[in-house]
């Protein structure tokens, strides 16, 4: 397999057509972004640690049954991935309340979310990724009844294996991004599971272990970073090892 050339690049991620059309490499940068691209920097080493987390969550999703667009590892900052046609949704899985559902809604920040809420977003750069409900995703023609039953069942069984493996490293699963994309008629999990796309909260002193350090300038991003990615990649009890 040959990286031939690049078909998209978004804020933090790169990916590249290959000789096989049925594959595509994913590159993550160190570019890191906030506020809808109002914040930007570049960080040595995110793209490592995102590369290292979203492997290994793909890997264990697809030993627990849940499909994914993974296929291997590339090197230390990219994977190889089944080629998908994208369905443009943000499904967002909330745990725990935080972000923008304490800012639109009357919820208190911290507040258990039980069961868990599904939020979907419109992927769409131009128009800002509003919210849908399901009528407006049926009127665009996003997704079939069927296939949205198929995608928040998927995420809310996603929801289930992670958080039980962070819980298990003393990580909060508070919320997180999902994507989805068909392949062959099936859809599957895209895109990324990182620090990037997820909203993680230490156990024992709440502190944000995701890219709300750097969002609101909460300490080190990539000592952040370092240290979350080392617990999710351990053992549970050797990760301070």
């Amino acid at each position: 397999m040959k990286q031939v050339d690049l078909l998209y690049s978004g804020k933090a991620k790169s990916v590249y057509r290959t000789d096989d059309p049925g594959v595509y490499i994913m590159k993550f940068r160190d570019d890191i972004t906030a506020f809808d691209g109002g914040k930007k920097d570049t960080l040595g080493g995110k793209g490592r640690y995102n590369a290292e987390v979203s492997s290994f969550f793909f890997r264990y999703l697809e030993e627990n049954g849940i499909k994914t667009h993974y296929l291997s590892s590339v090197d230390p900052t990219a994977i190889a991935v089944r080629s998908l046609t994208m369905i443009p949704l943000e499904v967002i899985v909330r745990n725990v309340a935080a972000g923008s559902i304490v800012r639109n809604y009357p919820f208190r920040e911290g507040e258990v979310l039980d069961p868990a809420v599904i939020v979907i977003d419109y992927k769409s750069d131009a128009h800002h990724d509003p919210m849908l409900n399901d009528d407006l995703i049926y009127a665009l023609g996003l997704a079939t009844p069927e296939e949205l039953d198929q995608i928040k069942a998927m995420a809310l069984a996603v929801n289930i294996v992670l958080s039980e493996y962070l819980a298990a490293r003393g990580i909060t699963l508070v919320d997180f991004k999902l994507e989805f994309g068909k392949t062959d008629g099936e859809i599957v999990v895209g895109d990324e599971i990182s620090m990037d796309s997820m909203r993680l909260w230490d156990k024992e002193t709440g502190a944000s272990l995701d890219k709300d350090v750097y969002r609101f300038n909460k300490g080190d991003v990539m000592e952040t970073y370092a240290g979350v990615a080392k617990r999710i990649l351990s053992p549970p009890g050797e990760e301070s090892a």
